[in-house]
């Protein structure tokens, strides 16, 4: 039977979920887990919670564990990548630095400079995997969950010939989101979704073939709706189509609302959020960890993260379909073809085939160049060690060029190049 592993296994509420997906088919119950992680208490819990969830469907799954990744690696089928390098405290230097020049984040994990810089720890460990991988396990499927996704996304493709794909949870959020606000059963909903990551756009969005966009034009006069995503409907009004990411993901992607308190005030932006996340998330693995040594059940439910009907569909042959995060090599005509995109993809025993969906509306397609060009920048300076690639890359980012002048932005990098030295050995 197929072998899973994790790497980042220490990540329980993400790994718990994952693996109570994957043992909900029969047809995946004899897996075997490797669990990974470089924390051997978060390893310990994520292991009593895999032998939880096995002794529920009979003892059929086995279990590993290890703190060395090429162990972990060893007949792998699927590695699924969700780490987090520098945690907490690295978290916190990437919110209180650029706070001190003035710059305002709320999430910090996917674009500004807090995405470049999350970005550049966590490309060395990936590529060092990848390496691993192409040694160990060629065959493999590398399944990618950590951010910032595209920056990652384009870092290992452009490094490895590693099955890869990146994958996120936004489309499937928006999708229900937007069937709960236009009253239609989410299940009769269809949607074409394309962009990047963390920016794609609902291209189509129908209903027993018929346009469902007046309706959710209709929810701007409707403060109850409205007021639920503020700034993804501003963007909607704007720009004439619903984005895939949270309002509070969206206003540090462009230029627009972080800029005046009165606007961050009205459209109830939370800056600072992901540092709240981060204490709840660590306040959530000790909740965890106690129902776990205590004897108790973890309760469980399936969820919508694709990796399990992924692994499923390959295992099994049964073809679906997932947005996934790939290069983009004329997927979009109007981005760049050395870029990473957020396309549908379909998946079956052949793996996995990206579709085309051609040329964006062009002002989304300015709209996620944008976003590109900072993600490019920081690849490369990450892939050839050279620090101006970095700063170049801040600099352009929309919403930190709409608040600071380019000496402000070059130092507070270096500063924050300071504060991240051991996590940058690419840079020293």
């Amino acid at each position: 039977m197929a072998k899973v592993t994790f790497i980042g296994a220490g990540s329980v509420i993400f790994a718990k979920q994952v693996m109570a997906d994957i043992l909900s088919f029969s047809e995946l119950q004899d897996i075997t887990f490797s669990l990974m992680d470089i924390d051997a208490e978060r390893l310990r819990v994520a292991e009593l919670m895999a032998k939880q969830f096995s002794r529920r469907i009979g003892g059929r799954a086995k279990i590993e564990t290890t703190m060395d990744r090429r162990t972990a690696l060893k007949d792998a089928d699927y590695v699924i990548h969700a780490i987090q390098v520098g945690g907490h405290e690295a978290t916190l230097f990437d919110f209180d630095i650029p706070r001190k020049y003035g710059l305002k984040q709320t999430i910090a994990d996917t674009l500004g400079v807090g995405g470049v810089f999350r970005g550049l720890r966590t490309i060395p460990p990936l590529l060092d995997l990848l390496r691993d991988m192409e040694e160990i396990c060629p065959d493999a499927y590398l399944l990618n969950y950590s951010n910032p996704m595209a920056i990652l996304s384009l870092a290992a493709l452009k490094s490895s010939g590693i099955k890869y794909v990146g994958l996120c949870h936004s489309v499937q959020q928006t999708s229900e989101k937007l069937a709960e606000y236009i009253s239609v059963p989410y299940s009769e909903i269809n949607y074409v979704v394309a962009g990047i990551n963390h920016m794609a756009w609902f291209l189509k969005l129908e209903h027993k073939g018929k346009d469902l966009y007046p309706q959710l034009f209709d929810c701007l006069d409707k403060p109850e709706i409205y007021g639920d995503n503020k700034v993804r409907f501003e963007i909607m009004r704007h720009f004439g189509y619903f984005v895939t990411e949270s309002s509070e993901h969206m206003a540090e992607y462009v230029p627009y609302f972080i800029k005046r308190e009165e606007l961050i005030g009205k459209l109830d932006i939370p800056i600072d959020e992901y540092v709240r996340r981060s204490v709840r998330n660590i306040g959530r693995f000790e909740d965890t960890k106690a129902t776990l040594e205590s004897g108790k059940d973890l309760e469980t439910k399936l969820s919508h993260e694709y990796a399990a009907y992924i692994i499923h569909s390959l295992e099994t042959g049964y073809e679906r379909s997932f947005n996934g995060n790939v290069i983009n090599n004329g997927l979009i005509e109007n981005l760049p073809a050395d870029s990473c995109v957020e396309v549908p993809c379909l998946v079956n025993k052949n793996g996995f085939q990206p579709v085309a969906v051609g040329k964006l509306p062009t002002q989304l397609a300015a709209l996620n160049q944008t976003n590109i060009s900072v993600q490019q920048l920081a690849v490369e300076g990450a892939l050839k060690g050279k620090k101006e690639y970095i700063y170049n890359a801040v600099m352009m980012d929309p919403h930190t060029s709409s608040v600071l002048t380019l000496d402000e932005i070059r130092n507070m990098t270096d500063e924050l190049f300071e504060a991240h030295a051991h996590l940058l050995p690419a840079f020293k």
